[in-house]
């Protein structure tokens, strides 16, 4: 049977309980620019390469979201360099959730985002 289902991921949800606070959380990470004044409820989209999107979800005004955060990594972003891109984390003052792991091809370290959501860097 022939799915019609595409196989891509389109848009990954990151539910945020401070939509602001978390724009200039993952505009910084990403080094991108950011308008505070332009961030509006109840989403805000993250510009990222290729195909697939970043939502930060806030949800209506009024409500704020109550985060219960897993034990392991929701996504990871790619980095070329591991030892720049650590360097680069602790220089924003963000939380490592773990040091550097390294492989023989693949090297990655997590860091926690401003809800405790756990967010993988990774080489490979």
């Amino acid at each position: 049977m022939i799915s019609p289902v595409t196989n891509k991921i389109n848009t990954i949800f990151v539910h945020v309980s401070d939509l602001e606070k978390s724009v200039k959380w993952y505009a910084e990470l990403l080094g991108q620019e950011f308008d505070l004044t332009a961030v509006e409820r109840p989403v805000y989209n993250i510009k990222i390469a290729d195909h697939t999107g970043l939502t930060l979800d806030a949800g209506p005004e009024g409500i704020t979201k109550k985060q219960s955060p897993g034990m392991y990594p929701i996504f990871n972003f790619h980095t070329e360099n591991i030892n720049d891109s650590y360097a680069y984390i602790k220089e924003l003052g963000y939380d490592v959730e773990s040091e550097i792991t390294r492989f023989d091809d693949f090297s990655f370290f997590t860091i926690y985002d401003p809800d405790g959501n756990i967010i993988m860097i990774c080489t490979g």
